[in-house]
C-alpha cells in the first residue's frame, strides 16, 4: 500500500513540473534585436543592417503611408518624425510581411516592445495604409488613426487631412507622364540622362529632380536616388 501510495506520489510532482515547464514554455521571450538602422529615408522608409554590421536592407514600414518628402512640410516632418524614434544603430526587430516590386522589406518596426508603424499613426506623422493593411492589426491602427484625426495631430492638423500620399504620388505620376509626351513631340531637342551613382551627392540628386528629372525617383515616392543617402 505504501508503494503505491510513493508511486501515486511521485507521478504527481513528475506532473507538477511537466506542467510547470509547459506554462515556462508559453511566455514570450523577450524580442531579440536582430537589426541596427543605418538610415531614415523618408518618413516610411528605413535602411538596416545585421547586428554584426552587413548586408544593408531597405524596409518599407508596413500598412502606413507617410507624406512624400516633397509635400512640404508635412514630409520632412514625418521624416524628423521617425529619425526621433530610430537613431542610427538603434537595434530594432522586423515583423516581416511581404517583399515590394521594389525589393524592399516590408515590415513592422519594433523598437524594444514599441510598435514604430503604429507609434508613426498614433502621433499624426504617417496615414494608415488601407489598401495594404492585410497582416496588421486593422482594429489598433483604426483607433490609432482615429486618435490623431480628433486631436488635429500631424497630417490630421487641416480637416480632413492632407492631400494622401498615395493620391499624391498618383497625381505626379500623371503629370510626368503629360510632360513626358509633350518632350517627345519635339524629336530635335536633346535631355541628358543623369545616373545616382554619377550625380554623386543626394542633395543634387534632389535638384535634379526638381528640374524635371523624374526618372531619378525610380520608386515612385517623390525622393530621387535614395540610394546616395
Amino acid at each position: 500500500m505504501r508503494q503505491k501510495w510513493r508511486e501515486h506520489a511521485q507521478a504527481v510532482r513528475n506532473f507538477c513540473r511537466l506542467w510547470v515547464l509547459l506554462a515556462l514554455s508559453c511566455v514570450a521571450p523577450a524580442i531579440a534585436a536582430e537589426y541596427k538602422v543605418f538610415s531614415v529615408g523618408d518618413g516610411d522608409t528605413i535602411r538596416v543592417t545585421g547586428t554584426t554590421g552587413v548586408n544593408k536592407t531597405t524596409v518599407r514600414l508596413a500598412c502606413i503611408d507617410a507624406p512624400e518628402t516633397s509635400q512640404t512640410p508635412y514630409g520632412n516632418d514625418a521624416r524628423r518624425a521617425l529619425q526621433g524614434e530610430l537613431a542610427i544603430s538603434a537595434e530594432v526587430t522586423l515583423r516581416t510581411k511581404a517583399t515590394d516590386r521594389y525589393g524592399r522589406t516590408v515590415a513592422e518596426v519594433l523598437k524594444g516592445t514599441t510598435n514604430i508603424n503604429q507609434l508613426l499613426v498614433q502621433s499624426g506623422a504617417a496615414f494608415v495604409y488601407w489598401q495594404y493593411i492585410e497582416g496588421c492589426d486593422r482594429e489598433t491602427y483604426s483607433r490609432l488613426e482615429n486618435e490623431a484625426r480628433l486631436k488635429s495631430l500631424g497630417v490630421w492638423a487641416v480637416p480632413g487631412g492632407i492631400q494622401r500620399p498615395w493620391d499624391y504620388r498618383r497625381g505626379r505620376k500623371s503629370s510626368n507622364a503629360g510632360a513626358n509626351s509633350s518632350g517627345a513631340a519635339n524629336p530635335g531637342q536633346k535631355s541628358s540622362r543623369y545616373r545616382c551613382k554619377q550625380i554623386g551627392s543626394w542633395a543634387k540628386a534632389q535638384e535634379l529632380f526638381k528640374q524635371g528629372h523624374s526618372y531619378l525617383d525610380g520608386d515612385g515616392d517623390g525622393e530621387a536616388c535614395e540610394s546616395l543617402k
